[in-house]
């Protein structure tokens, strides 16, 4: 019986996590330019919080889905690197949803260094 009981919560765990096409559309890639305001590092992804200016001067958040921590710590990324008011171009896909939230896959800093963030991305590797 209790083995029951923790094949149940197993399961219910493994459906809860989403693949790519579930959420992001790969047909809508995107690129903004914005300014940090946010860094989570919560499994089992990363967000990162931009606000892009328009050029009307409008501001909207947006929330950039990352790889795992665990993943983006392998690769060298952790809350150091993008410090609240880094301002970084994000390249990657726009939720299906229509709401400001991307699936993001690289993330360029000022100085041209390229942070690959992805996670579920359907091109695993950086370009």
């Amino acid at each position: 019986m209790r083995f029951l009981a923790l094949l149940a919560l197993a399961s219910v765990s493994m459906f809860g996590h989403h693949a790519f096409s579930a959420e992001f559309d790969f047909n809508k890639p995107l690129k903004m330019r914005g300014v940090v305001t946010k860094v989570e590092f919560i499994n089992p992804h990363s967000w990162i919080h931009i606000d892009v200016t328009d050029d009307a001067g409008k501001v909207t958040s947006w929330m950039i889905e990352g790889g795992s921590p665990n993943t983006l710590f392998r690769r060298g990324i952790n809350k150091d690197s993008l410090p609240k008011g880094t301002v970084v171009m994000v390249d990657g896909y726009q939720a299906k949803d229509g709401s400001n939230r991307a699936n993001g896959r690289d993330i360029t800093l000022a100085d041209g260094k390229k942070l690959f963030v992805g996670g579920s991305t359907p091109a695993e590797q950086p370009k």
